[in-house]
């Protein structure tokens, strides 16, 4: 099991992105558990992804859900497949597509640090 302290995560303001794997079942998830949410086995891997997956929805956001967001608008939130295995949700280039092959990097959105999607270049 890789100790928590040497994985970067940015939710805790590091430009990166961790994900768990169980020791038992090998299943994989994104944001921690205390446990597997497959064979409830606790102690699970935290482990460092690559950034790069492939998106599998996107919305283009014109109503900001706040005063403090307005000034982003319009923004793009993609639901994107990453290459370990798991699912999450990020900023995205407003240019991208359902299909298309990103790399994450780390922007500010209203004050924090976030997934924010570009397009890989092949």
């Amino acid at each position: 099991m890789t100790d928590e302290g040497t994985v970067h995560d940015w939710t805790r303001g590091e430009a990166s992105i961790a994900y768990q794997r169980c020791g038992g079942c090998e299943v994989v998830w994104y944001f921690r558990r205390e446990f597997c949410p497959r064979c409830g086995l606790p102690g699970a891997a935290m482990l460092q992804a690559s950034g790069r997956g492939r998106v599998y929805a996107q919305t283009l956001v014109h109503r900001a859900p706040s005063e403090a967001l307005r000034a982003y608008t319009p923004y793009l939130i993609a639901l994107v497949d990453m290459e370990e295995g798991f699912r999450m949700m990020g900023q995205g280039d407003t240019r991208l597509a359902i299909g298309d092959r990103v790399q994450a990097r780390f922007e500010r959105f209203g004050g924090t640090l976030v997934p924010y999607f570009h397009k890989r270049e092949e």
